[in-house]
């Protein structure tokens, strides 16, 4: 019964225990617990800025530039959030720990390469170009809630993983 619900647990959880040290050892994992609430500062402030230029026609150089940096930080997020995959899972995208976080932070990552491209090339309207940047936003939501998901689930496995480690090692630390 015990070792059942130890192979339960040890099924749920999101890093295996080398997994977890590594995650735990990289200054990748500063950098990203940095950078994402930083992004989400950048994305509510623009979100701002793009709906008043929705609702009232202006302020448009504001949201324009709050738009290219909210995709500069995506960007910036998204490749040290690779190598920080990397580290942790031995691949830069798509560890299946995070595939679908992955799958949706590519439509992210078009979306808001979209809009610069549209913004770069004067393809559409300014308020075309504006809504395409509220579908980067949508899309970036639901992607920030995939990974709050994550996070939730990663901190409610930990403890199983330490009551799994104690009982078989004594007196060793949780991680």
């Amino acid at each position: 019964m015990l070792d059942s619900a130890r192979q339960q647990g040890a099924q749920r959880a999101l890093y295996t225990p080398d997994q977890r040290k590594r995650r735990d050892s990289t200054r990748w994992t500063l950098v990203q617990g940095v950078l994402a609430p930083l992004q989400f500062l950048i994305f509510a402030v623009s979100l701002v800025f793009v709906i008043n230029f929705l609702a009232n026609g202006t302020g448009h150089a504001a949201a324009v530039i709050s738009v290219l940096a909210k995709t500069a930080i995506l960007y910036t997020i998204m490749v040290t959030g690779a190598i920080w995959e990397k580290v942790v899972f031995g691949r830069y995208l798509f560890a299946p720990a995070f595939f679908w976080e992955d799958v949706v932070s590519m439509l992210v990552i078009a979306l808001h390469t979209a809009y610069v491209a549209c913004w770069a090339l004067s393809w559409g309207s300014l308020e075309q170009q504006m809504w395409i940047a509220v579908a980067a936003y949508t899309a970036y939501v639901i992607n920030a809630f995939q990974f709050l998901i994550k996070l939730r689930a990663a901190r409610l496995s930990a403890p199983a993983i330490a009551r799994s480690d104690d009982s078989e090692f004594s007196g060793g630390l949780a991680s």
